[in-house]
């Protein structure tokens, strides 16, 4: 019996995939990858254009990727498109798909918001603010383009 037991643990314990946190990031050339390790990653291009990555720093040019947490899983998950965060959006550790939708919700309703105020900021004959007083104070030309760069800016960094 002993013996069974064992040989049963043996064969189902090495079929049994690796469950680890995957991380991706994106290379000079916009190309996604993706790691299941956090060991830092860096990425040059030469003078022939030709892209490169290493573990270490080892060129002047080398800059270190940004990682972010894409899904737990294994990379064969990810190679295959059957991680279930390929829906779209990212996940985040510990988060269930309720939260996932309300988080997304919440992203879509603030980019939407932020849209339409720079939609109308474009669209305004002349923007103006209101002073202490309640008065509208109208900007010059030189103001009103700082603004609606600034909220482009902000509107850009919401929508993603």
């Amino acid at each position: 019996m002993k013996k069974l037991l064992t040989v049963c643990v043996l064969v189902f314990g090495f079929s049994v995939t690796a469950s680890a946190d995957i991380w991706k990031w994106v290379d000079a050339n916009g190309k996604t990858h993706f790691v299941d390790t956090m060991t830092p990653i860096y990425t040059w291009i030469d003078e022939f254009g030709k892209l490169h990555y290493s573990d270490t720093p080892d060129h002047e040019d080398a800059v270190s990727v940004q990682l972010v947490w894409h899904s737990t899983g294994s990379l064969d998950e990810v190679a295959d498109g059957s991680d279930e965060s390929e829906s779209g959006g990212y996940a985040y550790p510990g988060e269930t798909a309720e939260q996932r939708a309300e988080r997304e919700n919440a992203e879509a309703y603030y980019c939407k918001r932020a849209t339409e105020i720079y939609d109308s900021y474009v669209n305004a004959p002349q923007l103006y603010r209101t002073d202490a007083n309640g008065e509208r104070e109208y900007l010059s030309k030189e103001e009103a383009a700082k603004t609606i760069a600034e909220t482009r800016a902000k509107k850009d960094a919401i929508c993603g």
